[in-house]
């Protein structure tokens, strides 16, 4: 990229119609340093003032009239402050706005960089990617950063080496319209996951981040409380993914362009061998079918990653477990488990007679002790039977590519 002047890159962002938004709260140490070097790119910049509580906000006065000041007592999070932000910015009809840290680990000198990459790519979510094993990099933020890289990619299929980021560009003008209900730092990942799902496109680009040593770096985010909000937002994107998102992406994406696509990646290519496959294929299943209504997917994810199988084999064979499905899988389970302990199960259970979920479910708990040791044999069975079929099936047609 060649390297303008900052006054360049200031007509730039005004030409883009792009903002920048600075959440801050007890950053007195680096506030007046960070708003100085963003102001050398723009003077659209708005700062929220989440109710500091140290001597950020006399300090904010000194610059007042050269930003656009947002403040509001008590503090409410970093969410909130990312939300009000946003919304101003929305309200007053910029397009884009690019959001950065007070803490100072950002640098406001990568400003060019979203530029390049929004001009290229208009209207996507851009994240800054920072390189995770620099030095003073907190171990306890590289493991968080996995954990939610793993959720973000289960919820939305797409890859990002750092989902934790802060500095980002929002496409806000697309954005508008979504309801979030977040308010600390678990937002930034409900509002990737809800543009994504939107039909938003997010992308990384790498970007310098400066951590300073031991005590001196400033951070208000709350191991224990912050990790379980992100965990209850995790649960709260997993139905909604799997009830909406997932079935949707399946109906947009099942085309014939798509299935060959993927058959060429996963079944038909030459560097796993046809009995990894046949394998990927019988452990899917098992897990679809398996009674761990709910978790059945995400359990044959995290289980294929530590047990070196291919994730997206195993992920389509688990979906057997989808609504459509589900009737049969029920009766064979029940079949299965009334031939081992010779029970006897009224067919009922499937008649017309039967008019709701409640009348199944009470039907169902005469008869649990044969549903769950059916589920698991007929799950056994229906694992070695499609695994079989999978390897012949590739052994007959060899590893070709998939006519056109």
């Amino acid at each position: 990229m060649t390297i303008q002047s900052k006054d360049y890159y200031r007509e730039k962002l005004n030409a883009l119609n792009c903002c920048v938004i600075v959440p801050t709260y007890n950053n007195e140490k680096t506030i007046l340093t960070v708003i100085n070097q963003v102001l050398e790119y723009t003077s659209n910049l708005i700062v929220v003032n989440d109710g500091a509580t140290d001597n950020t906000t006399e300090l904010l006065k000194q610059v007042e009239h050269k930003i656009t000041l947002l403040s509001y007592l008590p503090n409410k999070g970093k969410g909130i402050a990312l939300r009000t932000g946003i919304k101003y910015a929305q309200e007053k009809g910029f397009r884009y706005a690019i959001t950065i840290d007070s803490d100072g680990q950002h640098y406001a000198d990568d400003i060019p960089v979203f530029i390049a990459k929004i001009e290229e790519e208009p209207d996507t979510l851009i994240v800054g990617a920072r390189n995770l094993n620099q030095e003073n990099m907190p171990k306890k933020n590289t493991f968080g950063n996995k954990f939610s890289n793993f959720w973000f990619k289960l919820f939305t299929h797409i890859d990002l080496p750092d989902t934790q980021s802060g500095y980002r560009l929002y496409p806000i003008k697309k954005m508008k319209g979504t309801r979030y209900f977040t308010s600390k730092y678990e937002f930034e990942v409900e509002v990737m996951v809800k543009a994504a799902w939107k039909g938003i496109n997010v992308v990384p680009i790498p970007i310098k981040v400066f951590y300073a040593e031991g005590n001196e770096r400033v951070t208000h985010f709350r191991p224990g409380k912050d990790f379980t909000r992100i965990s209850l937002l995790n649960t709260y994107l997993f139905f909604l993914a799997f009830l909406w998102y997932k079935p949707l992406f399946i109906i947009k994406n099942f085309t014939w362009k798509n299935i060959k696509a993927f058959l060429q990646k996963h079944f038909l290519n030459e560097e796993e061998s046809i009995a990894r496959k046949s394998i990927g294929v019988s452990f899917g299943v098992f897990m679809g079918i398996i009674p761990i209504w709910g978790y059945q997917f995400v359990s044959a994810l995290i289980l294929a990653h530590f047990l070196k199988l291919n994730k997206a084999i195993v992920g389509l064979a688990a979906q057997i477990s989808v609504p459509p499905m589900i009737p049969f899988l029920i009766y064979g389970s029940l079949k299965t488990g009334q031939l081992v302990l010779e029970g006897n199960i009224n067919e009922s259970i499937f008649d017309s007679s039967i008019n709701s979920i409640q009348e199944i479910w009470e039907a169902m708990k005469l008869h649990l002790v044969e549903y769950l040791v059916g589920s698991v044999l007929f799950a056994i069975i229906m694992a070695i039977l499609l695994g079989i079929i999978t390897f012949i099936t590739l052994k007959i047609i060899g590893n070709k590519t998939v006519a056109k």
